[in-house]
């Protein structure tokens, strides 16, 4: 089983898999984990992927655009493994 994470954080997530009941699971080969860094998507020179609310008040929002783009690379990745 192959679980696939879009993340800001792929290295947290990498550490986390590595550790307990997941890690086991990954080293007998019965799940696979694999990272997306979202920040990989950007068009943004600095990688950034904060935006601010449209309607305005406190906050910031994740850019639309980046989260989609790594959504696209997941399901293409998915495609190129059948």
């Amino acid at each position: 089983m192959i679980f696939k994470v879009a993340t800001l954080f792929p290295e947290i997530c990498e550490g986390y898999a590595n550790k307990s009941i997941i890690g086991r699971a990954k080293e007998k080969g019965h799940i696979e984990i694999k990272s997306y860094n979202i920040r990989d998507y950007t068009e943004d020179k600095h990688k950034r992927v904060d935006d601010y609310p449209f309607g305005g008040g406190k906050g910031m929002l994740i850019q639309a655009e980046p989260v989609y783009k790594c959504y696209l690379a997941m399901i293409e990745d998915s495609v190129e493994n059948i």
